[in-house]
C-alpha cells in the first residue's frame, strides 16, 4: 500500500505540475475565468433587476428562493463551457506521452496502469479545482448577502454534482487520449462524445419505449440537472461513478495493450 500511494502521488504531482508549465493551460484558464465571470455577473444582475421590478410592481416574492434560482441557473449555464473546456484539459493526458515517446516507458514501468490512470485523473482534477476557485469565491460573496440564506446541503449537493460530472467527463476523455498521439484528434473525439452523452435525453424523448428510457438514464444532462436542484437520487450517483470507473478501466486496458505489444 505504501508503494502504491508513493507511485500515485508521484504521478499526481507530475501531472498537476505540468499544467503550470503549459501556455495552453493559462489560455484555457483566462478564457474560462472571463466567460464564467461574465455569466456570473449577467445572471446575478438579471435576477436582481427582476426582483427589484417585481417589488416596484407590488408582486410578492416571499415564496421565491432567489438564491437557489441563481445557483441552479449559474451551474446550468457554466456547465456549457465544460463542453469546450474539459476536452482541452484531457486531450494531452496520454496523447502527449505518445508523441514524446514516454508512454512506452510508463507502459513498461513497474507501476500498474491503474495507478498511472488514477494519478493522471487526480492531477487534472486538481488543476480544474484551481480554475473553479475564483468562482467559489464569487459564490461565497453573493450567497453571504442572500436573504433568506441558501441552505448549505443544497450548495454541497450542487457542487458535488458538478464535481462528479467533471470527473466522469475527464475520465472518459483520458481514455480517448490514450488511443492517439494527436491531441487535436483526442479533443475532437472527446467533444463529440460529451455532446452525445449530453443530448441523450433529447434523443430518448424522440425514441420512446424501453430503449428510450435506457438512453435517458445514460444522459449526463438528465442526472446533473436533478442533482443541482437538490434532488439526490442514488441512481444518478451510481451512473456518474460508473462513467468514472469505466474511463479509468478502459484507459488501463488501453495501456495494457501497449505493454503487451512492447513485450
Amino acid at each position: 500500500m505504501k508503494i502504491f500511494l508513493h507511485n500515485l502521488l508521484a504521478i499526481f504531482h507530475k501531472e498537476f505540475q505540468s499544467y503550470f508549465f503549459s501556455p495552453i493551460s493559462y489560455i484555457i484558464a483566462a478564457v474560462f475565468w472571463l466567460i464564467a465571470g461574465v455569466f456570473f455577473g449577467v445572471l446575478l444582475d438579471g435576477i436582481i433587476q427582476e426582483v427589484a421590478l417585481q417589488e416596484q410592481m407590488g408582486i410578492g416574492i416571499g415564496s421565491r428562493d432567489v438564491a437557489s434560482e441563481f445557483l441552479e441557473g449559474f451551474l446550468s449555464l457554466v456547465v456549457s463551457l465544460f463542453l469546450v473546456l474539459l476536452p482541452a484539459l484531457s486531450m494531452g493526458l496520454y496523447a502527449e506521452e505518445r508523441k514524446r515517446g514516454t508512454l512506452e516507458l510508463l507502459a513498461t514501468s513497474p507501476m500498474t496502469n491503474w495507478v498511472v490512470a488514477i494519478g493522471k485523473l487526480l492531477g487534472v482534477l486538481a488543476f480544474f479545482s484551481v480554475l473553479m476557485f475564483p468562482l467559489i469565491i464569487y459564490e461565497i460573496i453573493a450567497f453571504s448577502a442572500a436573504s433568506p440564506p441558501l441552505s448549505l446541503p443544497i450548495i454541497l449537493v450542487s457542487h458535488a454534482a458538478l464535481f462528479l460530472l467533471v470527473t466522469a467527463i475527464l475520465s472518459l476523455g483520458m481514455f480517448i487520449s490514450s488511443l492517439t498521439d494527436s491531441s487535436v484528434l483526442a479533443y475532437i473525439v472527446t467533444f463529440i462524445m460529451i455532446l452525445f452523452l449530453w443530448i441523450l435525453e433529447g434523443i430518448s424523448s424522440n425514441v420512446g419505449g424501453i430503449f428510450g428510457d435506457i438512453l435517458g438514464h445514460l444522459s449526463l444532462l438528465n442526472h446533473y440537472s436533478s442533482l443541482i436542484r437538490g434532488v439526490v437520487n442514488p441512481s444518478s450517483i451510481v451512473l456518474f461513478l460508473s462513467y468514472i470507473i469505466l474511463g479509468i478501466f478502459l484507459t488501463a486496458q488501453s495501456i495494457e495493450s501497449l505493454r503487451y505489444q512492447r513485450s
